[in-house]
C-alpha cells in the first residue's frame, strides 16, 4: 500500500467535509469551500472525523491515484483551515508591481507593463519588491504564482527577474575577455 495514501487526514473542527454522489468530496471551512472530483475506484471514507482513502485494485496505476487523492483531499483541509502563500522577489530594482483593485500591473523592463487579473479565491500583495499571493486552493495559488514568475524568467548571467522565495539562481560565468600580447 502507498505510505501516503494509508495516513488518515484528521479533520479540524471548524472544516466540515461532506462525500457527495459521484466521489465527489466538498470541504467547507473558514477561508471558503472547495469541491473536486476524485477517480471512481479510489474509495473515499468519513468516519467521526477522520477520512481514509481505499483502492480497489494492487495494479501500479492505482498505487499511484490511491496517495495523490490523499494529498489533494489533505491539501482542501489544510486549504480551507490555514490557507497558502507563496513568496515571489523581483530581482530588479526598476522592476515594479502593483495591485489595483482586482488586478496587477507589473513593470518589467518591456515596453510596455503587463495587467493580470487576479484569479477569484486569491489575495496578491504587494511589498516593495516582493509579492505575496495566497488563497486557500493550493493549486490555484501554485499556478498563478508560476504565471507571475514566467512573464519574466530569471536571467543567469545578471539574476535580474522573478524568483520565488529561497529558491536559489544558477549564475554563469559572462564572456571573459583575453589579454596578452603576440
Amino acid at each position: 500500500m502507498s505510505r501516503i495514501g494509508r495516513k488518515p487526514i484528521i479533520v479540524p473542527e471548524n472544516v466540515t467535509v461532506r462525500l457527495l454522489q459521484n466521489n465527489v468530496v466538498e470541504v467547507k471551512g473558514p477561508k471558503g469551500i472547495i469541491k473536486k472530483a476524485f477517480h471512481p475506484e479510489v474509495k473515499i471514507n468519513l468516519v467521526k472525523g477522520v477520512l481514509t482513502v481505499e483502492r480497489n485494485s494492487e495494479s501500479p496505476f492505482y498505487k499511484a491515484i490511491h496517495g495523490t487523492t490523499r494529498a489533494l483531499i489533505s491539501n482542501m483541509v489544510v486549504g480551507v483551515s490555514d490557507g497558502f502563500t507563496k513568496k515571489l522577489l523581483i530581482n530588479e530594482k526598476t522592476y515594479k508591481a502593483a495591485v489595483n483593485g482586482k488586478s496587477i500591473e507589473l513593470s518589467l523592463g518591456y515596453s510596455h507593463s503587463i495587467v493580470l487579473e487576479i484569479p477569484e479565491g486569491l489575495t496578491v500583495q504587494v511589498e516593495g519588491q516582493s509579492i505575496v499571493v495566497s488563497g486557500f486552493d493550493k493549486e490555484l495559488v501554485g499556478a498563478f504564482s508560476q504565471e507571475l514568475r514566467h512573464l519574466r524568467k530569471v536571467d543567469p548571467y545578471k539574476a535580474k527577474g522573478i524568483i520565488y522565495e529561497g529558491e536559489r539562481i544558477r549564475r554563469k560565468a559572462g564572456k571573459t575577455v583575453a589579454t596578452g600580447a603576440k
